[in-house]
């Protein structure tokens, strides 16, 4: 298995990204924050490249229905992120973790709602093929969601959350858009890539009571 070449970008910009560049709000994580690890899962899909994204199910107490990438808290075994971020796909969606091609990890940042010090680790998925939930107390749905819808301006937009929060935000075709953490290393990376389009940040939508 080897790399596309419009992959090469994205490797040669996570030897280089600084957390700064990702989360210039909480970049780095305190000592107390638990390790994390989510899958930033390319492939090639049947509407050119696409990202892998997992839709929270939404009779969960928290963050219902939120879009983000698999990915959760390290297990006690895991050698590092990249097992835990693999481990944690595969546990979710089904992914085998011999079918991703793993090229990097960007730096750890910081969540600070859940205290979270989150890796996320870059694949590539080579021959990918429609999966379902496995967890579906935890995952309500799955998204293959094309990389141009998502640059696409007249699908981006911000969002404020009640507490003042403001941040950007994707339209994916649902309820909850794509927003917070996963969105802000999404938008990050993709402005740091020059694959940004640009787009209207002042057009802010308010976040749906479903959270």
């Amino acid at each position: 298995m080897s790399l596309p070449d419009w992959l090469k970008p994205v490797e040669e910009l996570a030897a280089s990204v600084e957390a700064e560049d990702l989360a210039p709000r909480f970049p780095h994580p305190p000592p107390d924050a638990r390790p994390a690890a989510v899958l930033i899962c390319f492939a090639d899909g049947t509407d050119g490249p696409e990202l892998l994204l997992t839709q929270r199910a939404t009779t969960l107490r928290n963050h219902a229905g939120q879009i983000s990438f698999p990915g959760g808290a390290s297990d006690p075994g895991d050698a590092d992120a990249i097992t835990t971020a693999l481990r944690e796909a595969e546990e979710e969606v089904g992914l085998d973790p011999a079918d991703v091609l793993v090229f990097g990890t960007l730096p750890t940042l910081w969540l600070p709602p859940s205290n979270f010090a989150v890796t996320s680790v870059l694949g590539y998925w080579s021959a990918p093929r429609t999966l379902e939930p496995v967890d579906v107390d935890e995952v309500g749905s799955i998204l293959h969601h094309p990389i141009h819808l998502l640059i696409d301006p007249d699908n981006r937009f911000s969002v404020e959350h009640p507490t003042g929060w403001r941040g950007p935000a994707f339209e994916v075709g649902s309820e909850v858009p794509l927003w917070g953490f996963t969105a802000g290393v999404i938008s990050r990376l993709f402005e740091k890539l020059g694959w940004e389009k640009p787009w209207d940040d002042s057009v802010t939508r308010p976040l749906p009571e479903l959270l």
